[in-house]
């Protein structure tokens, strides 16, 4: 009984020290993002600031066009996050339940698109959105994204789950495949649809590398770039309680999606990987 609580104990110690150094950097974060310019180079360093300025997240608009950044990050991140969503269903529900020549196959072709680096497809797709004329516009940032193989891959392990006689029984009942795709598959689908989603999100709403080369202009920037753009104009990088302020401003749609999404998103992940 002693040796179990003596590892308990230890477990709990090595937990907390853990969780302690992952939440250090964010803290870190906050305090500098209430300093005056002068305080962050103090040595040694002060965690909490003699004059808590909350005007930097004020200044931090005003010196650049913050507004218009989250504008286009939200249009961007919620237009990718639901066509993912809608063409993971369709397509996850053709490899899970119909049966067609070379399904099984053309499955394991689709995941095998998950091996390539995103850096590999960049110049091909961005000779497309060129061709078509969509460079410095939303459809460059959003079409390109709206499918997703391991959004296909998620939703067919859960979609194997649910079983196949609430399908027959609907179909008997007179329920066509898209009726029962949306009025009882996708109900039933809340968790998973619940993770994909919020893979979808934080995907879209952190991307940098893809805006930063079909973007031009200042008005279609997304908040990562504009990040980019707020350090290189002003003073680069030297604003660094600005930066910071301006860091916390782009996180909190992601914890506040993240934290309303958690209980599904977990369920979802624990019951994608019952059956292969």
């Amino acid at each position: 009984m002693r040796k179990s609580r003596i590892k308990h104990l230890i477990i709990h110690v090595v937990l907390i020290v853990l969780g302690a150094a992952m939440i250090l950097p964010f803290v870190w974060m906050i305090s500098t993002s209430l300093k005056g310019y002068h305080e962050i180079f103090r040595y040694p360093p002060t965690w909490i600031p003699d004059t808590i300025r909350w005007s930097n997240y004020l200044e931090v608009w005003k010196l650049a066009p913050f507004g218009r950044f989250y504008a286009n990050s939200i249009i961007v991140a919620v237009a990718t996050t639901g066509g993912q969503v809608l063409t993971g269903v369709l397509a996850a529900y053709a490899f899970a339940r119909m049966e067609f020549w070379g399904r099984d196959k053309m499955f394991l072709l689709f995941l095998a698109t998950l091996m390539v680096p995103a850096q590999v497809t960049l110049i091909p797709t961005y000779i497309v959105m060129s061709q078509i004329g969509w460079i410095d516009s939303f459809q460059a940032l959003i079409v390109p994204f709206i499918a997703s193989a391991f959004s296909v891959f998620l939703l067919r392990q859960f979609f194997l789950t649910i079983p196949k006689e609430l399908e027959e029984a609907a179909i008997v009942d007179g329920c066509s495949k898209l009726r029962f795709i949306f009025g009882i598959l996708i109900p039933l689908a809340k968790p998973a649809i619940a993770s994909v989603s919020l893979f979808a999100f934080l995907g879209s709403w952190n991307s940098y590398l893809w805006p930063l080369i079909v973007v031009n202009s200042n008005q279609m920037r997304t908040l990562p770039i504009g990040l980019r753009y707020f350090v290189s104009q002003q003073g680069g990088g030297s604003e660094w309680h600005y930066l910071m302020a301006a860091s916390l401003i782009v996180m909190l749609p992601v914890l506040i999606v993240f934290f309303l999404a958690q209980k599904q998103f977990i369920e979802g992940i624990a019951k994608s990987g019952i059956k292969g």
